[in-house]
């Protein structure tokens, strides 16, 4: 298997105590005290379902094999391209086998954010770094693929990966748009990775859609914005490449939205859907970053802080 490519780094393979996939990100984002504060309270992620929307997945890894008391890690898969379900990477994709681990993992006593999670995988790109828009079409059938099948596998959340290293400052007309708006109005979270190249005038497609999330990165050990940045970003999140800071903010989602129902929180003062919502919570708990290069101010996850305000109905 490749090796995987703007993804944090695992810290270890394998551990007789549960440990935090990466424990520089996890510290920063404030993963670690959120467990332990809220581990009577919450399931991290237990009975939702992440939608990885990637350029496939070798479900041959034993990651992936995994067998959770309340059923299997993979509980559905899709293949856009070729209309089956088999979403094994083709050459030259590689990505979306290992872009699940920091949200999802739950192997040999390593864990990602939300490791109770059941995931889908769908292969929807040729590979993660696009040449422009032009499979913007398959990226849409698999995310009518979501849509379609949202309510069956419970699927909250949908980490769509790819990205095509551009840099634009408003959205992009693409066949995307309209699934997208439906996947919001059905209170399903999509966000993607901004990129990767340091860009400081514009973020990737689809990052940069209006029903789509765009995730940031702050470097790890400081709070500082790195990577692809632009007035457009909706939140950054501590990794050391947007992919990882996308499956972070994809995975405390699903950790915020159960809070939410749990707390009996009115969500519906903070946004018109319940992500909208959710990502304005993200971000007035979040951590002030203000970054020179670009003049703007943006908002660093800092996951106990939202929780702590939902289950204080502030």
């Amino acid at each position: 298997m490749k090796e995987p490519v703007g993804i944090d780094k695992q810290d270890v393979k394998k551990s007789e105590t549960q440990v935090p996939f990466n424990k520089e990100s996890f510290s920063q984002i404030k993963v670690l005290e959120t467990w332990e504060k809220y581990a009577e309270k919450l399931s991290w992620g237990k009975g939702q379902c992440l939608a990885i929307l990637d350029d496939g997945c070798d479900l041959s890894v034993p990651q992936w094999q995994v067998e959770m008391k309340w059923g299997p890690k993979v509980i559905a898969t899709y293949n856009s391209i070729d209309d089956n379900n088999d979403p094994t990477p083709v050459p030259p994709g590689y990505h979306g086998t290992t872009v699940g681990n920091p949200s999802s993992l739950n192997y040999n006593g390593v864990l990602g954010v939300a490791y109770n999670n059941f995931v889908a995988h769908v292969r929807c790109v040729s590979q993660v770094h696009l040449q422009g828009q032009t499979e913007a079409g398959t990226m849409a059938k698999a995310l009518y693929w979501v849509l379609k099948n949202h309510a069956k596998y419970n699927i909250t959340t949908v980490n769509l990966s790819p990205l095509d290293d551009e840099h634009h400052q408003k959205p992009v007309p693409t066949e995307v748009d309209k699934v997208l708006r439906l996947l919001r109005q059905q209170n399903i979270w999509v966000s993607a990775p901004c990129g990767n190249h340091h860009y400081t005038d514009g973020i990737s497609w689809p990052a940069c859609q209006s029903h789509c999330f765009g995730i940031g990165a702050t470097i790890p050990g400081k709070h500082e914005v790195h990577l692809d940045r632009f007035a457009n970003i909706d939140l950054l999140v501590t990794a050391i490449a947007t992919s990882s800071s996308n499956a972070y903010a994809a995975a405390c989602s699903m950790i915020l939205r159960e809070a939410i129902l749990q707390a009996g929180y009115v969500w519906q003062k903070d946004g018109q859907t319940l992500p909208d919502a959710m990502m304005h919570i993200f971000q007035k708990t979040g951590t002030l970053i203000k970054d020179a290069e670009t003049n703007c101010e943006f908002r660093e996850l800092n996951l106990l802080a939202t929780i702590d305000q939902v289950f204080r109905g502030d």
